[in-house]
């Protein structure tokens, strides 16, 4: 007896599979290295906190320049909580199986973040560029209201691009293999499994890795050039040293996040690389730069260990003076 199903039956079925992610493939212990990423979590998370604190807290922190570094501090906590709780409950609870609408929105949230970090970091090298070649004008042409603007633009752009990435995916269909060879519901390694004509999401894959990671780390090394020539014609000795201790940080920054990342995309459009090297690098890759970077900011930035400071003084006079009221 032939049993014919509804056309919004077979095509709910046809295009909502349930996704499988691999992960790491026949690694020994492979769950000491997701636990490993529990702590790199727990330690993302108080760090990038404590620094949006001590921005929200420090009135001197109410600068240009602090509302992209709080909006950077943001971004890293939201993309590490978007990827590293999912991956802990996948793999260490078992739970690879993963719906088409859950899979859809791990994706959409993962790439958002990760978007918001590299622009974050080209939005605070324009800042210092400004900051090192027009020192004048610094005030007029970076000020909070234009630095809110660009965070804003930042905002749309990234959340408008991931809709129309996943806009694409919906328009895939997957009849064989549903198993994602990644980490996460990674965007490349899920168009890949699809039956159907598969080019345009192909194209946009490489449109925007090359326009959110290769052209932002080209723009920000142009930027340092342009610093590096003002420094050259305008200071010497001393005054060098110090314009480009302001630099340190935000450079740390990007060779921490870019580095790694376009490497491993470099190599993989030059070369085949093994699955597992891809995910154990590319994981750490969007993990350990958020954990860092509020370490780095803390410890290389004056600013912030100067209002630090202010904050704890702040805090122990108030504690002082409430244990004087009780006594």
């Amino acid at each position: 007896m032939q049993i014919n199903f509804p056309l919004p039956l077979l095509n709910e079925t046809f295009f909502h599979p349930t996704f499988y992610i691999s992960g790491l493939y026949n690694i020994p212990y492979a769950k000491y290295y997701y636990v490993f990423l529990c702590f790199v979590y727990a330690v993302t998370v108080l760090g990038n906190s404590f620094i949006m604190g001590t921005i929200y807290l420090a009135q001197s922190l109410h600068t240009a320049k602090y509302i992209a570094v709080f909006n950077l501090a943001f971004s890293d906590l939201c993309g590490s909580s978007a990827l590293v709780p999912k991956i802990i409950d996948t793999f260490l609870f078992d739970n690879q199986n993963i719906s088409y609408e859950g899979c859809m929105a791990n994706m959409f949230f993962v790439y958002c973040f990760m978007v918001l970090q590299s622009l974050n970091l080209l939005a605070l090298a324009y800042d210092r560029l400004v900051a090192i070649c027009f020192p004048l004008r610094y005030h007029a042409v970076v000020t909070k209201t234009a630095m809110s603007l660009i965070i804003g633009v930042i905002w749309i752009f990234s959340v408008t691009l991931n809709v129309l990435l996943i806009s694409l995916i919906t328009r895939l269909s997957f009849c064989r293999s549903t198993t994602v060879n990644s980490y996460f519901c990674d965007y490349g390694p899920i168009y890949k499994l699809a039956c159907n004509d598969k080019s345009i999401s192909s194209i946009m894959g490489y449109v925007c890795t090359a326009a959110l990671l290769y052209f932002p780390l080209l723009l920000i090394a142009v930027s340092y050039v342009c610093i590096g020539l003002t420094l050259r014609r305008i200071a010497h000795g001393d005054e060098q040293i110090k314009a480009m201790k302001t630099c340190t940080s935000h450079i740390i920054l990007v060779a921490l996040f870019y580095v790694p990342i376009v490497s491993i995309y470099t190599a993989a459009f030059i070369t085949y690389i093994d699955a597992n090297v891809r995910i154990i690098n590319a994981a750490l890759t969007q993990t350990i730069p958020p954990m860092l970077n509020p370490i780095i900011y803390t410890l290389k930035t004056e600013e912030v260990m100067q209002s630090i400071k202010v904050l704890y003084k702040r805090s122990k006079m108030k504690s002082a003076m409430k244990q004087a009221v009780r006594n």
